[in-house]
């Protein structure tokens, strides 16, 4: 939140009117979609308000929703001063972290959807929000070339929050039980995850001793990029190295770890 802070009041009125790779969206409007973030989350989670919620049967519906949430939530900031707009979120981000705060990380939650429909706990779905906060502050930085909080202690938890889509990603992939993919980031922030195949579903994991079946290499900013779909598949493909089953090291392209 300070660094949010800290770099939307650093801004001149020109840099809140930079386009960022959020399509149409400039600077202002994803600033205006992060207050959007932090408002549903308190009127929803921490006091119980659900009007405007909407029903949905299945992925493409639940896209098509959010999209259009957004979009009516941006349009309608429009008249919403920079300086009024930071204000805003010096108020609600505090309110969002002390909520957070209340509750207990290991308790079951709801699902996280890009990572599966079953429900998951409560520490991935905090997880997801400050994945949910962390890139679209980049999208910003982006847009007015400032540098990216791309140290290793805020980049290594998007990463393997990230990589937790994987297993719903794969859940078409027919494979032998003890198929094992090995997915290593490469850069300061990187790490290796591992992909098996168990006898009914594919499991991730942080260490193994199986030799890998399959191992996929690919560097740090493409994987976030990727996952965020915020860069373009073949680019990243052109990145990926490759060993085993290049059909199924390359299913990593289909990954996504948004709602998009």
């Amino acid at each position: 939140h300070e660094a949010l802070m800290a770099l939307l009041r650093d801004l001149s009125p020109g840099e809140w009117q930079q386009p960022t790779a959020c399509t149409g969206w400039t600077v202002r409007d994803v600033a205006a979609h992060l207050l959007g973030d932090d408002i549903g989350k308190l009127s929803a989670a921490r006091d119980g308000y659900r009007a405007g919620w909407f029903e949905v049967n299945h992925w493409e519906e639940l896209v098509v929703a959010i999209n259009t949430a957004n979009e009516q939530w941006v349009r309608a900031f429009n008249r919403i001063s920079p300086q009024l707009l930071c204000e805003f979120l010096d108020s609600t981000g505090p309110q969002v972290e002390d909520y957070f705060a209340t509750l207990d990380p290991h308790a079951m939650g709801g699902s996280v959807d890009w990572a599966g429909p079953e429900p998951a706990p409560v520490w991935l779905d905090l997880a997801r929000e400050y994945t949910e906060r962390w890139h679209h502050q980049q999208h910003i930085r982006d847009g007015v070339g400032k540098a990216g909080m791309t140290e290793p202690r805020y980049l290594h938890p998007i990463l393997d929050t990230f990589l937790r889509a994987l297993p719903h990603t794969f859940r078409t992939v027919n494979a032998e039980p003890g198929t094992l993919i090995h997915f290593q980031v490469t850069g300061p922030a990187g790490g290796d995850w591992f992909l098996l195949r168990e006898p009914m579903q594919w499991q991730l994991y942080a260490t193994t001793d199986r030799q890998p079946t399959t191992m996929v290499t690919v560097d740090e900013e493409s994987t976030w990029r990727l996952l965020t779909r915020g860069i373009d598949r073949e680019m990243v493909k052109a990145k990926l190295r490759v060993v085993g089953d290049e059909a199924m090291g390359f299913h990593l392209l289909n990954a996504v770890s948004i709602i998009a």
